[in-house]
């Protein structure tokens, strides 16, 4: 049986952080609503309380019984998991002379604390709270402070139950890491989360679910749904059929390049141009999501049009990953978005759902990629949108316009390689502006587009900074695409972080 650690949601934008990091110290976990703990899971070794954009003092904070997991199982609450454990067992929690944000020094009380093991005077982490504790009951004992808040944590004698109200998960707590080891350590965690089992164990449950029936699988030319693919195909072989579909709004030569890589991977995998039929039904449409529902229909349409060639086919495969399934309910379990890759279908066409990488983050499944085999510059390709260069095209599409940002976009993402720039940065590409601007060209006057360039860099691409890209090299760039791409005569780059901006202009 798989040990693993639940983790309560709060609400809190860093809960996946925390299953990432778990899941980086080699232990399983999973990421439950706050209320939806699974009372009856054998395999359960610890729980882990997260943050929240409330205060427990709010009349619409989420408090659950926590009363039949305390004390039961080893448990950590996480800024507001701390206050909601300290609030219930009579402790007061109340508004700080000002909102505690930001880098702070922590100094252990008690180094003997299984909690504190390894951490030094002085070691910084994030506090992220306007609350504080300022009171606590008393079996509560601080283990830890900071200059600002005399209880940063706490350990409630005779229970395996701890409390921190700083954030171990995010990447500016240097310690943090050594924080939740120790949390692992006391719940007897074996550590034995890996790749090789990890595929070891799908290989053998897709055996057994899927058995003889014959699945389809929609590629996207991703590490998700490639890997996904290279997973079933180790599990059923032939009975596996991949769908490529060219909706027109690839990058440059995407379509006939993936194939070539689809190719040493051994996938019986069938190429279908549909380009004709996605510039015909997108022709006139400016609206970015009246956009993005005719691409995902034309998906639907052309991918149940080449399936129904096809004799029994039972399942489709997808290339869903965790976050998906996280970001597609709220915490109170009521679905807010879809998570499916082609949304719809499987209803539509009675098939039953097939999801290899559902329980996998994005940097899992790039390990998982690498230990099948595959090519390194497919587990590495910079994520790409589903309605492809149709978000990156401000205003209608044309094929002529694709052409033009096609040709853009593949200067700079050839120019990226070349300067040993592509794996610095989460994700890069072009976008099309929808305004012409002045320019001179062989001393003729030119009235042509712009295009934007944008390059992110990011560690959970939860949060996105511009990349620095250098001077040197975006002035490279900007000149080769003027020269060489027919209809541009200016370029520009996008500065702006996520958050306020996104990653994409539409």
């Amino acid at each position: 049986m798989l040990e693993k650690i639940i983790i309560l949601d709060f609400g809190s934008q860093t809960t996946q952080l925390i299953g990432r990091r778990l899941r980086e110290l080699n232990v399983y976990c999973e990421i439950v609503p706050y209320n939806k703990f699974p009372e009856n899971d054998k395999s359960i070794i610890g729980v882990i309380l997260s943050g929240s954009p409330f205060s427990v003092n709010d009349p619409e904070a989420f408090k659950p019984d926590l009363s039949q997991i305390k004390g039961k199982y080893p448990m950590l609450g996480i800024c507001y998991g701390a206050q909601y454990l300290a609030y219930i067992s009579g402790g007061k929690i109340e508004k700080g002379d000002s909102r505690e944000y930001g880098r702070a020094k922590l100094t252990p009380v008690n180094n003997e604390d299984a909690l504190m093991k390894n951490v030094n005077n002085n070691s910084q982490v994030w506090m992220s709270h306007g609350d504080t504790i300022t009171t606590i009951p008393d079996n509560f004992k601080i283990i830890a402070n900071t200059e600002d808040v005399k209880c940063a944590a706490y350990h409630i004698e005779g229970e395996n139950t701890w409390g921190v109200q700083f954030h171990p998960e995010v990447f500016h707590s240097e310690i943090g890491t050594s924080i939740l080891d120790n949390f692992l350590c006391i719940c007897n965690a074996k550590k034995d989360w890996t790749p090789a089992n990890f595929i070891e164990a799908t290989v053998n449950e897709l055996k057994e679910q899927l058995k003889d029936d014959k699945v389809i699988l929609a590629l996207s030319g991703g590490v998700d749904s490639s890997v996904s693919a290279v997973l079933l195909n180790k599990a059923i072989g032939k009975n596996l059929t991949c769908i490529f579909v060219d909706h027109g709004l690839l990058r440059k030569n995407e379509f006939e390049r993936v194939l070539v890589d689809y190719e040493h991977l051994g996938l019986n995998v069938l190429g279908i141009d549909a380009k004709d039929h996605f510039y015909k039904e997108l022709t006139g449409e400016k609206d970015p999501e009246k956009k993005r529902k005719i691409i995902g229909k034309g998906f639907i349409d052309v991918f149940e049009q080449e399936a129904k060639k096809l004799t029994d086919i039972k399942w489709l495969a997808q290339g869903t990953i965790y976050p998906d399934i996280i970001e597609s309910l709220s915490i109170t379990g009521t679905v807010i978005k879809s998570h499916h890759n082609v949304g719809g279908l499987p209803e539509k066409m009675n098939l039953k759902l097939v999801e290899p990488l559902r329980l996998l983050f994005k940097d899992e499944v790039r390990r998982i990629g690498r230990e099948l085999g595959m090519k390194e510059h497919l587990i590495k390709r910079h994520p790409f949108p589903g309605p492809g260069l149709g978000v990156r095209i401000l205003g209608d599409i044309t094929p002529e316009k694709v052409r033009v940002l096609q040709e853009a976009d593949d200067i700079f993402i050839k120019g990226l390689h070349e300067w040993n720039l592509y794996d610095e940065v989460w994700q890069a590409g072009v976008m099309l502006l929808p305004v012409q601007s002045v320019g001179v060209m062989g001393d003729e006057r030119t009235y042509e587009n712009a295009v934007a360039l944008r390059a992110v860099t990011s560690t959970d691409a939860m949060t996105a900074d511009w990349a620095h890209l250098p001077y040197e090299f975006l002035a490279k760039i900007s000149n080769e695409i003027i020269n060489k791409v027919r209809g541009v005569n200016r370029v520009v780059y996008d500065i702006s972080s996520k958050p306020p901006a996104t990653i994409e202009w539409e």
